[in-house]
């Protein structure tokens, strides 16, 4: 809806060809073309409103009525406008440049396979201690304290590791002992994840820290290949391939540009 919004603020000849007219508003012609156009993406969405080609012209005669109060208006001046005509800019150009790159990505049963033997799926439990993104003084470091306590305890009781989540994690899962269920990677903080890789059942990690806290995280149990869903594991492959091509997009953009980040501002 918002792109739609923003779309409709760019002129009409932006979208619309030389020839036939379907209509015309204050003297400003709505092309055939348009028309056509627009009837047939509304064909393309579900509704509980019949597509009428005399709903699709009343729908265009409004946004160009619209259009000509906004540009009366000088809407197009508003700085949040200008802002969002560029946000429209920059997707058009990143959707031109990348969509043809895209719909060639292949993603075959090996790759799959290889993806999870990198990324298997633990279920794991942890009793975490939050600190905030901005904590306190001493906030962390008993936070850390604690953690340490319990893999203190675990580490020499295994069992306890249940009685101590319930009692000590502040995570929603506190009261099912701090059981995360299987989880896939990209699922799980990157510290947290790291940490259990390549480890087996009833391991138990000293604190970790990451964004949200300390985790002291032990596995419960390690799901094998022919058990996961790979229909899932397929589309994290495919986003791991397309997050590549992102990533080489704008690393040659950024080779070619002249870029300055003023790091006393970002703290």
């Amino acid at each position: 809806m918002k792109i739609f919004i923003i779309l409709a603020l760019l002129p009409i000849s932006a979208f619309a060809a030389k020839g036939a007219s379907v209509a015309t508003v204050n003297g400003t012609e709505i092309s055939k073309e348009f028309f056509d156009n627009s009837y047939k993406r509304n064909l393309m969405f579900v509704s509980d409103k019949k597509v009428t080609p005399e709903k699709v012209v009343n729908d265009l005669i409004n946004r160009e009525l619209g259009i000509q109060k906004a540009k009366k208006n000088k809407l197009e001046s508003d700085p949040v406008v200008q802002q969002k005509m560029l946000d429209v800019l920059y997707h058009a150009q990143i959707s031109k440049d990348l969509e043809p790159l895209l719909r060639k990505i292949k993603v075959t049963n090996k790759n799959v396979k290889s993806y999870y033997k990198k990324y298997p799926e633990y279920r794991t439990a942890q009793v975490l201690l939050r600190v905030k993104a901005q904590p306190e003084k001493g906030e962390a470091e008993a936070a850390l304290a604690k953690a340490m306590e319990v893999y203190d305890t675990v580490k020499k009781s295994p069992d306890k590791f249940t009685a101590l989540a319930n009692k000590y994690s502040q995570s929603s899962t506190a009261p099912m002992g701090g059981d995360l269920g299987f989880q896939p990677a990209v699922s799980l903080a990157p510290e947290y994840f790291e940490a259990i890789k390549g480890k087996s059942k009833g391991y138990i990690t000293s604190p970790i820290r990451s964004q949200f806290g300390y985790h002291v995280v032990k596995i419960l149990a390690i799901r094998k290949f022919k058990d996961v869903n790979k229909a899932q594991y397929k589309k994290l492959v495919y986003d791991q391939k397309r997050d590549a091509i992102i990533a080489r997009y704008f690393a040659e953009l950024r080779s070619k540009a002249s870029i300055k980040i003023d790091k006393n501002l970002l703290k």
